[in-house]
């Protein structure tokens, strides 16, 4: 008997249909020789630091840095049934062996090793390896099993990011929420990312526009410009002379003709940029969509770096291309290079270039769906996969582009017209989600040659002004979180970057989540802006935590590892070193205790000094040796009639003043005008004066206590 272990209830079920394991049992299904469960996330996961010490359930500094020597994990109480139901079949005697079938990347093989080694087992396993569940896949996969031992340095690579992010993580968050006094969530890929928007968007409100100006002719239905010009009295300069003939001489009349390839297939960074600038998903949609359309067979794995398939699938790639082009009502002529009778799949393929998985293509399942049954989301990404199969199977896109250069006055004027030769893959795409072409102008007048007199129909000065780089949208920021620190990293690395495809998008969701990030924008393009919060953490970061590059190298290593080519030993040293050294050297900025507070500073403390910050019940010193503080629900304000505001203690704080108009009199119920005063005591208790319009005697009211 064989025990299948599966990441989902909904994969297990899957596997077990075509194993016949129809037996359904309380957690896993039995039969034809099979077992089939299955695991629900993390069962068994990193134990928090008080399960070393009970010491560390309070967060101290001098408890810093936290560096277990020997590694504690525990079931989580929501997943502990499923765990006992798993430590039981691994222990059926009639249980012989297993087959580690969780996803086929560095965590799937981490979920299933630390439910392994958690529950005691010893027995053999073997790994299932697949990149798309469908019923032939899942028969070829079992048929040839891949001993564990190939994937051991996979797993060791999982089990080192693990622990690093543990490290950095829980270290770095208790270090600067103890400094800074409130709770900052600190992480490996997260902070780095963070730090990318935050610098951006300083950018953008640094950024001073300048006005800059062209001067533009126009002649036989083209518009010639010239270069960019500062000042406008120079424009108008140029504009005149122009304006004196009317007449520009050609210098030159060029034709290039260019070649736009046909586009790689998707890995799931570029399917994730893709849809969010067309369909406006978050990447976690996109994954998450993705994720359903492989368990339900119409799409291969989604995790995947990979844009190529391997050289084994080229003799089945010309029929699933026309069977997919018949399901979306593509004419297989398209696909075809002019002449040719065969559809071109060499240029998809390159065993070279495919890591764990290949490109993410749609399946022969896919053929055959109702496309109607499935929920808008899911079809949406099916079709962009499918029409990018199509695209990537397409000939190539074939322009030419003339580019003419006139002189007038002294300036040269240039115009640039792009006629299309051959449409190729890019009328596949425009078929499904066209682009709507900037103004076409066209020459309709004779060739010219060079030093050829034209006349000008007109002669125009614009304004333009150059503008801010522009906001990161989750397409523009998943391309900038896939290129970090690749200067340092060498051309030829696999991987590159902040995380991996698949840890992008929840990255992303983590800070929108805990408030360092928001969305703003319509619905079809959302902007991703940096929140105060986010800005005042990334100002206290020190270089080494915020900067890409020494992520993107551990990301590099960690993949060397998964290929044998890097020890864990080292990478975890290099990881201890780092954040020993961050908690002994980094010291707290001053006055950021303020910028990192969410309570807004009202003013400078009476006695102390100190700041005064806004919270929800009232006015308090920073300072938590001083006692001042004013209570939003005043009983003295009451007694006359006022409520106290923020603009009032705003006013108190500077000037110890402030007029009050209509105030109330609880004796005659008369109103009255007058000054309040504010005092305080040795102890910090604040007091309340008043002072009567034409009278220098005055009332003393209550203290705050």
């Amino acid at each position: 008997m064989k025990l299948v272990l599966a990441e989902k209830p909904s994969v297990a079920q899957s596997l077990a249909k075509v194993l016949g394991a129809n037996k359904r049992c309380d957690g896993y299904l039995e039969g034809n020789g099979y077992i089939v469960s299955w695991c629900v996330g993390h069962l068994v996961e990193l134990s928090p630091p008080e399960a070393y010490d009970e010491t560390y359930a309070k967060w101290r500094l001098s408890d810093l840095p936290i560096l277990p020597a020997t590694w504690k994990y525990q079931v989580s109480a929501s997943t502990r049934k499923q765990f006992g139901i798993l430590k039981k079949l691994m222990k059926r005697d009639d249980v012989e062996s297993l087959v580690c079938a969780t996803d086929a990347g560095r965590e799937g093989e981490l979920i299933f090793r630390l439910v392994y080694h958690q529950a005691g087992c010893r027995k053999p396993f073997e790994r299932l390896w697949i990149s798309s569940m469908e019923d032939q896949a899942i028969k070829n996969g079992f048929a040839h099993l891949e001993p564990s031992t190939k994937y051991d340095a996979l797993y060791e690579a999982a089990l080192c990011r693990e622990r690093a992010d543990w490290i950095v993580g829980m270290n770095a968050t208790r270090l600067f929420s103890c400094l800074y006094h409130q709770t900052l969530n600190i992480g490996r890929v997260m902070t780095p990312t963070l730090a990318m928007v935050v610098m951006r968007d300083a950018e953008i409100a640094a950024f001073q526009p300048k006005p800059f100006y062209t001067v533009q002719l126009g002649l036989n239905g083209i518009t010639a410009v010239s270069r960019r010009i500062d000042e406008k009295g120079d424009a108008q300069q140029q504009l005149a002379k122009c304006k004196e003939t009317m007449k520009a001489v050609t210098k030159s009349m060029d034709r290039k003709e260019k070649t736009e390839r046909a586009p790689l297939l998707y890995d799931l960074t570029s399917l994730q940029r893709d849809a969010n600038r067309i369909l406006g998903f978050t990447a976690q949609q996109t994954l998450d969509y993705t994720q359903a359309l492989y368990e339900k067979k119409l799409v291969t794995y989604p995790r995947t770096d990979s844009r190529y398939l391997t050289d084994d699938m080229k003799p089945m790639l010309p029929t699933l291309i026309s069977q997919v082009a018949e399901k979306i009502g593509v004419e297989e002529s398209a696909l075809k290079f002019d002449d040719n009778t065969e559809i071109a799949v060499d240029v998809m393929c390159d065993s070279r270039k495919v890591s764990d998985h290949h490109a993410i293509i749609p399946t022969k399942t896919m053929c055959a769906a109702d496309f109607a049954e499935l929920p808008s989301g899911e079809k949406s990404i099916l079709q962009l996969i499918a029409v990018r199969l199509l695209c990537a199977a397409a000939p190539d896109h074939r322009y030419a582009e003339d580019t003419i250069v006139l002189t007038c006055g002294g300036e040269e004027f240039s115009k640039k017209i792009k006629t299309v030769l051959f449409g190729g893959w890019k009328d596949i795409w425009q078929r499904f989600y066209p682009v709507k072409d900037k103004e076409k102008e066209a020459y309709t007048g004779p060739t010219l040659s060079p030093d050829a007199i034209v006349s000008l129909s007109q002669a125009e000065i614009k304004e333009g002004k150059t503008t801010a780089p522009k906001r990161f949208t989750e397409d523009t920021l998943l391309s900038a979180m896939e290129t970090a620190g690749a200067e340092d990293i060498p051309e030829d690395a696999e991987r590159k970057g902040l995380g991996t495809p698949a840890t992008r998008a929840g990255t992303i969701e983590k800070l929108v989540q805990k408030g360092f990030m928001d969305r703003k924008g319509d619905k079809k393009t959302r902007y991703l802006v940096s929140t105060d919060k986010g800005n005042s953490l990334i100002t206290v970061m020190p270089e080494q935590i915020q900067s890409a590059s020494m992520t993107a190298d551990w990301e590099q290593k960690l993949l060397r590892m998964e290929h044998g080519d890097y020890e864990a030993r080292d990478f975890m040293r290099e990881i201890t070193d780092m954040i020993s050294g961050l908690v002994q050297n980094y010291e707290a900025v001053k006055g950021a205790e303020t910028l990192m507070s969410d309570h807004k500073r009202v003013g400078a403390c009476p006695c102390c000094q100190a700041d005064v910050l806004e919270k929800q019940k009232g006015w308090f010193c920073s300072n938590k040796e001083c006692r001042f503080v004013l209570w939003k629900d005043n009983a003295f304000f009451k007694s006359i009639g006022k409520h106290l505001s923020s603009g009032m203690v705003e006013k108190l704080l500077s000037d110890g003043r402030i007029r009050l108009k209509d105030c109330k009199s609880q004796k005659s119920g008369k109103n009255y005008n007058a000054t309040l005063l504010l005092s305080t005591e040795e102890n910090g208790r604040a007091n309340f004066h008043l002072e009567f319009e034409n009278s220098r005697s005055g009332t003393k009211g209550g203290g705050e206590k």
